[in-house]
Order: structure tokens, then sequence, then C-alpha cells
């Protein structure tokens, strides 16, 4: 640690600085290893871990099902920990080498789509649910970007250098800190007049924003609930507390997780059933 840095002229990769998550940064994108993707028998093949990001899609599917649309799919983890997002199937998928990534196979031609927004989008539109209509769709997708934008000062900058930083630095978790809470805020000033992030319509805005900002007010976000003081966001709580207690969102937090109570994860899910009987708890 240094009280001061200096850059160089011309800025050099070094695989060991970085802290907790430095082994799997590097500067050039592609594969590192050869692994061909599993597929499943349903139409949507989904490659994910239950991060925040890949919660959104999960979810998603999820509430599809329970509103009664075919949407059924398999969901395959991916264990960014080993480095399965650099191998060449999910490379092929998703060539940002981020979780989640989606085929859709519905069709004459496999589709790909990554980034868990544009996979919100895309099923929406195909099932022509949970959308916002008439003006009110401009709201939805300000939202939806919104939450595109912001999260990563939540995660990347706030996250980051208040958990896993290889020492705490003042400045940037001042700076972060103070971002996140004016966040919080944008929030908590709207949902003060909404029920959910477009007035009475739960929207794939709220899907998308719930699995960080949700996490956050609910003190789970890099156990940080203290010190954000979480409490006195009372209109995301509310909202938060709404869409956790919905049966289709406790199911799709539970998909692809690796963490949290052996009956709480459902790391691979191909069926509907699997939730009674394929959790943690249940196989080992």
């Amino acid at each position: 640690m240094t009280e001061q840095y200096t850059p160089p002229k011309v800025w050099t990769w070094d695989s060991e600085n970085g802290g907790q998550w430095a082994s799997l940064n590097r500067p050039i994108a592609g594969a590192t290893h050869d692994k061909v993707l599993p597929v499943g028998d349903h139409p949507f093949q989904l490659y994910s871990l239950a991060t925040p990001n890949g919660q959104k899609v999960t979810i998603l599917f999820e509430e599809l099902l329970e509103a009664g649309f075919d949407a059924e799919y398999d969901a395959w983890l991916i264990q960014i920990g080993d480095g399965d997002q650099f191998g060449s199937g999910f490379v092929d998928v998703n060539p940002n080498s981020k979780i989640p990534a989606l085929m859709d196979r519905s069709g004459d031609t496999p589709v790909r789509v990554f980034e868990s927004g544009a996979i919100l989008m895309h099923l929406a539109e195909k099932f022509g649910a949970f959308l916002a209509t008439g003006n009110k769709r401009a709201e939805m997708l300000s939202w939806l970007m919104w939450q595109m934008g912001a999260a990563p000062y939540l995660g990347g900058g706030f996250g980051h250098f208040y958990a896993y930083a290889p020492y705490p630095m003042e400045y940037p978790i001042n700076r972060f800190t103070m971002e996140v809470k004016r966040q919080l805020d944008v929030l908590d000033r709207h949902l003060a007049d909404n029920t959910f992030m477009v007035g009475d319509t739960y929207t794939i805005a709220d899907m998308a924003i719930w699995p960080w900002y949700g996490r956050t007010v609910h003190g789970k976000a890099y156990d940080a609930g203290e010190f954000l003081d979480v409490g006195i966001y009372k209109n995301v709580i509310r909202w938060a507390d709404e869409i956790a207690s919905r049966p289709a969102v406790q199911r799709g937090r539970m998909v692809n997780a690796v963490s949290g109570e052996p009956s709480e994860q459902l790391r691979e899910r191909h069926s509907a059933s699997d939730f009674a009987t394929r959790t943690q708890d249940k196989i080992g």
C-alpha cells in the first residue's frame, strides 16, 4: 500500500494485482480453453450463475411459467470462479464472457442472446408478457436502462472496494457509497408514488432492479446494510418485500445458486419438479 500512485506512461497487466478476483480478470477477450456447452431438452438453454444479473433472467422464466406460458428452460451452472465463462462454447454464446447467456432454440435457427437486459427484453417480447404498453413503455425502458447503467456503481464500484479490494481505501469507498445512496434515494422517491417501477404494473424493470437493490435494502449485499443505513429507504423496502413474496421470484433466485442455505440452492434446473427434488440439501 502506498499513499500516492503515479500511473506509468504505458499500463501493463500484472495478474497478481487486483485482489480477490484478480485471477478472473485479463485485458483480452476470447476463450482460454475448449469446452462444449451442454444442451437440454427445452427450447431455452440458459448458462448462468445466481448473481443479481443471473437472477433477473431466472426470475422472468419462473414468472412466465407461473403465468401459464410455455417457457420451459434448462439452466446450466457456469462457475465463474472456475473460469467456465472462458470456455470456447460459452464464448460462442457470449463473446464478452459474462453470465447470463441464453440460446433460444425455439425456432428453426438457434438465436444467441447475451447481456441480462437484452435477454429480459427478448423473452418478454417473445411472450408478450411483463411489458408496459402505450406511453408507459418508455417509462419501463427508462428504468430498465437505469438499472443497467447504475448497478455497476453498486457492484463493481461500491461492492468491490468495500468487500473485495486488497485493503480498505477511503476515497473509493466514500465515492461509491455516496453514489449508491444517491441511487437508493432515486428509487425511494419514485416508489413513494408508485407500487412498482411503472405505476401499478409489474414489469421486467422490477425484475432487473430487485436482485440488485432489493438485496441491498434487505441487508444482503456485501454485508453492508448497517454501513449504508438501508433502513431509511422505507419505500424501497416496501417494494422489495412485495416482490420477494412472489413464488416465482422465490424460485428464480434459487436457480444456479451455489451459496446460502442448501435448501435454497438449485444448481441446475431442468424441470419444475427439480425445486422439490434436486436442491442441495436433497442431493448433497
